[in-house]
């Protein structure tokens, strides 16, 4: 089962072409960018691809969020475009998820707190326990409101909002076992999240959680292995 994995939900452009039978990923471009996804996502893809037929393809898996609500409608077109034309399934994957599941297919013995700075004292956020079990579903919350969450005993954060987490992790709890400032999914594991994914439950739709900062005027005034 060949997977075409397609990231563009925070600051980079990822793709990545996987085959989730022989758990094997045979190609991956991935480049840090806080703007530019239109432009990049395709030529990437077709990098990706080099030269290999779309019709090649069983699936498609795009990160659908929380992030940019611009890079979000970039993967999201391209993911729903790609599988119309080839009439392939479409997969959505949550960006918290993909960031945690390398933790937790490492080690999911202790909870994992997948965050993500969404500025303003503000984070999205969601927690996992034994075997992937949610803790906590995502959600944009305050910082200190989330440490007050999260600090309930061994726990390892990842993600750009852990490190902002930690900062104001409360002095008497035990320190974070892990800060993993990683900021971008891993588009391998976001392929082989969507490999054992539910398509009836994995539809590609947008996860915002909160409303976009910029607002139009109105009248007068974002599996283990």
């Amino acid at each position: 089962m060949l997977i075409l994995a397609i990231d563009t939900a925070l600051e980079a452009c990822s793709v990545a072409l996987y085959d989730a039978a022989e758990e094997e990923t045979l190609a991956l471009e991935s480049r840090p960018m806080a703007r530019g996804h239109a432009e990049a996502l395709v030529p990437m893809v077709g990098r990706v691809m080099a030269g290999r037929e779309f019709s090649t393809i069983d699936a498609f898996a795009v990160t659908v969020g929380p992030g940019s609500f611009t890079g979000l409608r970039v993967g999201l077109a391209a993911a729903r475009g790609f599988g119309l034309a080839t009439g392939r399934p479409v997969l959505g994957i949550s960006t918290l998820i993909t960031l945690a599941a390398p933790l937790l297919a490492a080690d999911d013995a202790v909870p994992v707190v997948a965050a993500i700075d969404a500025r303003h004292d503000n984070v999205y956020m969601q927690m996992f326990g034994a075997s992937g079990r949610v803790l906590m579903g995502a959600r944009a919350i305050g910082v200190r409101e989330a440490v007050r969450a999260v600090a309930i005993g061994p726990v390892r954060m990842v993600g750009s909002g852990a490190g902002v987490l930690a900062a104001h992790w409360p002095s008497g709890e035990a320190a974070p076992l892990l800060v993993d400032a990683t900021a971008i999914p891993d588009p391998t594991w976001l392929a082989r999240l969507a490999a054992v994914a539910d398509p009836a439950r994995s539809k590609p739709r947008p996860l915002y959680l909160r409303g976009p900062d910029a607002r139009p005027q109105d009248a007068a005034r974002i599996a283990r292995r």
